[in-house]
This record gives structure tokens, C-alpha cells and sequence, in this order.
């Protein structure tokens, strides 16, 4: 039954990403164009997406167990971190740089965008190369505080 509600989900929230036209790169690159032809309509889709999320964290953070049963695991730190900042400016320089965030990505690949494909690509080579990184410095963490 999870995995069924988790497929809905899913299709549901592409569905939406399509309609509200988050696949476009050209509606990414339109809201961060300040200067020539802003297109606001992205803040208003990040506002409406806000706001479920307030909505959705707030009776989260009453309930023990998820609506389908599983046990919850709601976020717990609130540190701004350096890891954190980096892998924000990291995200939002590849936002801007692509038009595509990773659901959207995803989406459009699925639509046959072939600029979104080579996106979900880089997207999980980036993601690879990074636990190779993590681990690498843990380890070498590991290794410098037995020493």
C-alpha cells in the first residue's frame, strides 16, 4: 500500500510541476531574469508550495506516525552550517545555470527534454562524486583523530 500511495504522490506532484509549467527551463531562467523580462509566476508557485509545507509540518509535528502508519522522521537540527550554505549556493548556481531543479528535471526527462536528461545526469554524477568526497574525509577525519 505504501508504495502505491507513494507512486500517486509522486505522479501527482509531476502532474503539478507540468501544469504550473516548473518544466520549462525557460520559466526558471525567466523568474531569475531581474533585470530584462521577469516573469513572477515561479513565487507564486514557491509561495503556494510554502504554504503546504507549513501546513503539512505543522500537523507533522503533532502526529507520531505518518498518515499510512510508518513511524515519522521530522528534521531535527537547525544549524546553519557551512556544508549547508555550500550545498545551497551549489544547488541554486545549477538552478539557475540549467533551468531545472531536480523534480522538475526529472519530469521533463520523463516528457523526452533531452537538455533535461543530460541535467538528471550531471545531477546524479554530482551526487556520486560527493559521497565519494564524504567518505573520503570522514575516513581521513577518522584516521587523524586515532592518531
Amino acid at each position: 500500500m505504501n508504495r502505491i500511495s507513494e507512486f500517486a504522490i509522486g505522479l501527482l506532484f509531476g502532474w503539478g510541476l507540468l501544469i504550473s509549467g516548473m518544466t520549462d527551463p525557460g520559466k526558471v531562467i525567466g523568474f531569475l531574469d531581474l533585470a530584462g523580462t521577469w516573469d513572477p509566476s515561479l513565487a507564486f508557485v514557491m509561495g503556494g508550495g510554502i504554504l503546504v509545507g507549513l501546513v503539512g509540518f505543522t500537523v507533522a509535528k503533532k502526529r507520531t506516525r505518518s498518515i499510512l502508519g510508518s513511524a515519522m522522521h521530522l528534521p531535527t537540527s537547525r544549524d546553519i552550517d557551512r556544508r549547508l550554505v555550500l550545498g545551497s549556493l551549489t544547488f541554486g548556481a545549477g538552478w539557475g545555470l540549467a533551468g531545472f531543479c531536480p523534480g522538475p528535471g526529472i519530469v521533463a526527462m520523463g516528457a523526452g527534454e533531452s537538455k533535461a536528461a543530460l541535467f538528471v545526469v550531471a545531477m546524479i554524477a554530482g551526487m556520486l562524486v560527493f559521497e565519494v568526497l564524504d567518505r573520503w574525509a570522514k575516513a581521513r577525519a577518522t584516521r587523524g583523530a586515532g592518531a
